[in-house]
């Protein structure tokens, strides 16, 4: 054989076995994402078991295409329907910390500010990577599919529902981005009278939908407001979350105090609305759906105002 058909010969053997060398790197490399805490969570291989400590986790692990590994789950942890069958580890508050251990688990989604710190700290030392997550914004959501699903090494399921997110998210965004603005009400809890302010999420599917937060500019997440704030603010719409799909007379119960006085927009308009609490206060791929209520709400809201004008 020609000394230069034996040198291509040879360089072609040397790539092949540099590239054989590589791949083999990369299928044992570490897998490094930043969780909402901002702290890197690192694994040695995509995780096998998973126990999810917040029902929005769970939701997200399912979009993400990990839904078969999650091993252990809290109460509420109810959708995808498949989700109902994980075995439970107690609530948000009060974790079975010895079934936990059992499990195995091999990667622990934690809610940052849901979970009790005390119990989370006890799970901390089993030296069990974990991932916090709690989604602030709307725009947050995609992204953390995406990095969930680089951590259960189910990348290409996680980009595809994440690309749904966005496109969904920005067809909403057009549609209600030039919309009258309504001001809004929303409700968490009546006694204590308790709301959110601008930072939190269902405040940004208020501003996604074309209302504004009227209490936006307090500063707790979830701030407790007396009854004259609320009448001060003069709402032209108000919203609650109830437990649950429930019956279109049912919502209008947990506001029905507010009808005592008539002289505010939002009771002379008729503007009184609830939306399932399910697909609106969990930060998971589901909001969306509950946007979609509340944008069609405000929509009515709207024409209310715009009628008695």
């Amino acid at each position: 054989m020609p000394p230069i058909a034996n040198r291509l010969l040879r360089t072609l053997a040397l790539l092949a076995c540099m590239i054989g060398t590589l791949a083999l790197q990369s299928a044992h490399a570490a897998i490094s994402v930043i969780d909402d805490s901002g702290a890197p969570v690192t694994l040695k291989h995509p995780a096998q078991r998973i126990v999810s400590l917040a029902p929005h986790a769970t939701e997200l692990l399912y979009a993400a295409g990990g839904g078969a590994r999650v091993v252990g789950a809290v109460t509420y942890s109810d959708y995808p329907p498949p989700a109902r069958q994980i075995p439970r580890v107690g609530d948000s508050t009060a974790l079975d910390l010895e079934r936990i251990a059992a499990l195995k688990p091999d990667l622990l989604v934690v809610w940052l500010h849901g979970n009790a710190q005390r119990q989370i700290d006890k799970l901390r030392q089993l030296g069990i990577p974990m991932f916090y997550s709690e989604p602030r914004r709307l725009t947050d959501i995609p992204g953390e599919i995406e990095r969930l699903g680089q951590l259960l090494g189910t990348s290409a399921v996680a980009a595809r529902a994440a690309l749904q997110f966005r496109s969904r998210y920005d067809a909403l965004q057009r549609t209600y981005a030039g919309q009258a603005p309504v001001s809004v009400f929303f409700q968490v809890w009546q006694n204590p009278l308790m709301t959110i302010n601008g930072s939190q999420m269902v405040s940004d599917v208020i501003r996604l939908c074309g209302g504004r937060n009227v209490f936006a500019d307090l500063g707790a997440l979830v701030p407790t407001v007396s009854t004259e704030a609320v009448l001060a603010a003069n709402p032209q719409a108000m919203f609650t979350a109830t437990v649950g799909a429930t019956p279109a007379t049912r919502p209008l119960a947990d506001l029905a105090m507010w009808r005592r006085w008539p002289q505010l927009s939002a009771v002379a308009h008729h503007n009184l609305f609830s939306i399932d609490g399910d697909l609106i206060d969990r930060p998971g791929p589901r909001v969306l759906q509950g946007a979609q209520i509340m944008c069609r709400d405000l929509d009515r809201a709207r024409q209310r105002l715009a009628a008695s004008r």
